[in-house]
């Protein structure tokens, strides 16, 4: 059986094709490029087509047996009767609703109660504070079809207007725990339930429709599984179903994940619970990872390359702290509007002191963020690691000895494409997901002698956390 996983990611258009007998893979990726004056904006039209062509071209004239649809999380936008769309998809780095959500946190009630029924903290990330966005800038929500990038490409090639429980998980409009959508929130929205895409589980599938057919070159009628988050699918892809396994993705932006039997929220708001295809997810994400390099690399390293600011990484106890927040807040604060930047900068800094404290910054702010997943979790057993970390391998040692934990990692490093495939597997009866197992193909361990170091640092990063909120 061949499958095709299509993924619309953040900054790119993905594709694989996997064979389940040989188990070869190809994998093809297209770049959006800046489709609005505000880079954050995504074109539906223009993510559908190149996710297409992601497809069409890794797929080389060949047939596949069904297609199996990714993508982020947390994107909006309005469509017409004619289910054009009206508005840009506004994805999870979009912070235009973040006025609408400072208000709305000075009523703790309000915060603990939303918390509660969604597992999503009041952020403008979500889908939810977004619609509430365009209903002030005058939107009738009432008037439009209400998609996310993944619901909009599971309609262009199926016709279907559904969407699973995990995509909708991670929107802040879903009761987490009786997996629907939250009636009270649609009320407040003013958002009528068939404005909304149809709530599906991840066990259906549609078949391709012509369009679809066309432009992937492939025949039309083989099923079609509509689309699931990438984090959602990481989990599946990495075999990490199973309790106590997590995925560490440092990747645009970061995330840690464990699977659950049950929805988990911690009293106070800190960590997430969303839905993977499989199972609940308890898990904390941030904004800042490697966009915080490149930001450093272009704004204040005037270009400079990756291979000379890796040449010669230096590590000493002076870096200065970076809070990583340049692009706001998500976990552990939760603060959209919050701003990031160097504490503790000396003159006899350069360009390899930042570079190696905004290394150390990202890295702090997701074990900030561990500290509070493992309160209410256990300790994982292991921890399997992806994203663009790896290709820095000081950054990659880094992050064992800040965590002092093995790190697997993968031969394969798309989890969220190898989970749209895994799923595939289960649906068509080929295996089950929960008997996918990716051997590691390496394991980074940690270095003693760094932990009283890398503890001291995180002393001070959260001496100039607390000291900045």
């Amino acid at each position: 059986m061949r499958i095709l996983a299509l993924e619309s990611s953040t900054t790119s258009a993905k594709a694989m094709v996997y064979d389940t007998e040989t188990k070869e893979t190809r994998i093809r990726t297209e770049a959006y490029g800046r489709m609005y004056e505000e880079a954050t904006l995504h074109n539906a039209d223009i993510v559908y087509e190149k996710t297409m062509a992601a497809g069409r071209n890794v797929l080389q004239g060949q047939s596949v047996d069904v297609v199996s649809l990714c993508t982020a999380w947390h994107s909006v936008c309005l469509c017409g009767q004619d289910m054009k769309p009206v508005t840009p998809v506004y994805p999870w780095s979009y912070t235009g609703a973040s006025d609408i959500c400072r208000e709305l946190r000075k009523d703790e009630a309000y915060v603990k109660r939303y918390y509660h029924t969604t597992g999503c903290m009041v952020n403008a990330t979500y889908p939810f504070f977004k619609l509430l966005m365009l209903k002030q800038q005058g939107y009738r929500l009432e008037d439009y079809y209400i998609m996310g990038q993944g619901s909009y490409n599971t309609y262009r090639l199926t016709g279907k207007r559904v969407a699973t429980q995990c995509m909708i998980s991670g929107s802040g409009l879903l009761d987490i725990k009786h997996k629907t959508y939250a009636s009270d929130l649609l009320k407040e929205a003013g958002i009528p339930e068939d404005r909304l895409s149809e709530l599906i589980s991840y066990e259906k599938m549609y078949p391709l429709g012509e369009e679809g057919a066309k432009l992937l070159g492939i025949s039309p009628g083989i099923p079609v599984v509509p689309a699931n988050s990438d984090g959602g699918l990481n989990q599946v892809g990495v075999g990490a179903l199973a309790k106590g396994v997590m995925t560490f993705s440092v990747g645009t932006s970061g995330a840690i994940r464990l699977t659950t039997p049950e929805a988990l929220i911690p009293e106070t708001p800190s960590t997430w619970c969303y839905l993977s295809p499989k199972s609940y997810m308890s898990g904390a994400a941030v904004a800042g990872c490697c966009i915080c390099i490149d930001w450093l690399r272009e704004q204040v390293g005037n270009g400079i390359s990756y291979s000379d600011l890796e040449s010669g990484v230096i590590d000493t106890r002076d870096t200065p702290v970076f809070l990583p927040f340049v692009f706001g807040e998500r976990c552990p604060g939760w603060e959209d509007e919050r701003a990031g930047g160097f504490s503790g900068l000396r003159a006899h800094h350069g360009i390899k002191h930042m570079y190696r404290a905004v290394q150390e910054g990202i890295l702090f702010n997701i074990y900030h963020c561990y500290q509070m997943l493992t309160e209410i979790n256990e300790e994982p057993t292991k921890i399997k690691l992806s994203g663009g970390i790896l290709n820095s391998e000081a950054w990659t040692q880094m992050c064992a000895d800040i965590f002092q934990k093995d790190m697997e990692v993968d031969e394969v490093q798309q989890g969220s494409l190898m989970g749209a495939v895994v799923l595939a597997m289960d649906l068509m009866g080929v295996k089950k997901a929960e008997a996918f197992f990716v051997e590691p193909s390496r394991v980074v361990k940690p270095n003693p002698d760094n932990a009283e170091i890398y503890q001291e640092k995180f002393r001070r990063y959260l001496k100039y956390y607390y000291l900045e909120k």
